[in-house]
């Protein structure tokens, strides 16, 4: 990046409708590298503790890797692929010990200090690119109504109210791979959005409406804004919620380069 940024971000949580929480987001500042962040949402499925072991598997698992991870010399892509394979590979080993059926989607992506991004996804969390109130880009969700989608037999409309929506051709912890897809951001500019969220948040929203809510809004009042119109739009039905929101803003100061602000937004 040409100029020096800052990185504002916010994180949220909440437990819906549901009895127990099964899902689980972090953001991780580096702790060697400053303006190094990876944002993880782990949508854990297969019962109450079955799921939650799944997503924290996600979370424990990248927490490690990211420890060793250097910027500078390795390759980002290759990093979130390794993430998402041992975490696959984890739970897989944690199903057979537990005699459970432990699945975890996952959304994930990680900013360099030089201002390039790169995420990964498996399922249906999802990760949007928002550039002030546009979306750039989107992940393709691996689930049945997401192929209807693709093949022009749904719109995304029709998608979010499918009576099959919630049917996922692939996640960690399944028998067969994972389906994981990558995407990078040669570099992202200031004004410029990322949101990580699960099914859980963005059923209740469109494209726009989250792309204004980012836009207008700082990061962790958009992290308390959509847990809280989920949830009223849930009425009484709504599943766990988890996202991260982060934000590329122009740097005021600029004795330093880059700058992590991290803030988390529960309830």
């Amino acid at each position: 990046m040409d100029k020096p940024f800052r990185i504002m971000a916010a994180t949220g949580t909440h437990r819906g409708d549901r009895d127990y929480q099964q899902d689980r987001v972090e953001l991780l500042s580096h702790s060697r590298v400053n303006g190094c962040v990876l944002a993880i949402v782990a949508d854990g499925m297969g019962g109450r503790s079955g799921g939650r072991k799944a997503s924290d598997q996600v979370l424990m698992t990248a927490s490690q890797l990211f420890e060793r991870y250097d910027p500078h010399t390795d390759n980002a892509p290759v990093f979130l692929q390794n993430l998402v394979q041992e975490a696959h590979l984890v739970i897989r080993l944690t199903a057979i010990s537990a005699e459970q059926e432990p699945h975890s989607t996952i959304a994930a992506f990680i900013i360099n200090p030089e201002g390039d991004c790169h995420w990964i996804h498996a399922g249906d969390s999802r990760i949007y690119h928002f550039r002030r109130k546009k979306l750039l880009h989107r992940t393709r969700d691996h689930s049945y109504v997401q192929a209807l989608v693709d093949r022009g037999e749904l719109t995304e409309e029709q998608a979010r109210d499918h009576p099959h929506s919630n049917i996922l051709l692939g996640c960690l912890g399944m028998d067969a791979d994972p389906p994981a897809t990558c995407y990078s951001i040669p570099q992202l500019a200031v004004g410029e959005t990322l949101l990580a969220c699960s099914d859980g948040v963005w059923h209740y929203f469109t494209s726009k409406e989250l792309a204004a809510a980012t836009a207008s809004l700082t990061p962790r009042e958009a992290s308390e804004y959509l847990i809280q119109e989920a949830r009223e739009r849930a009425e009484g039905g709504g599943d766990n919620l988890s996202l991260v929101v982060v934000r590329i803003e122009a740097l005021v100061e600029e004795r330093k380069a880059t700058r992590f602000s991290g803030f988390e937004a529960k309830a």
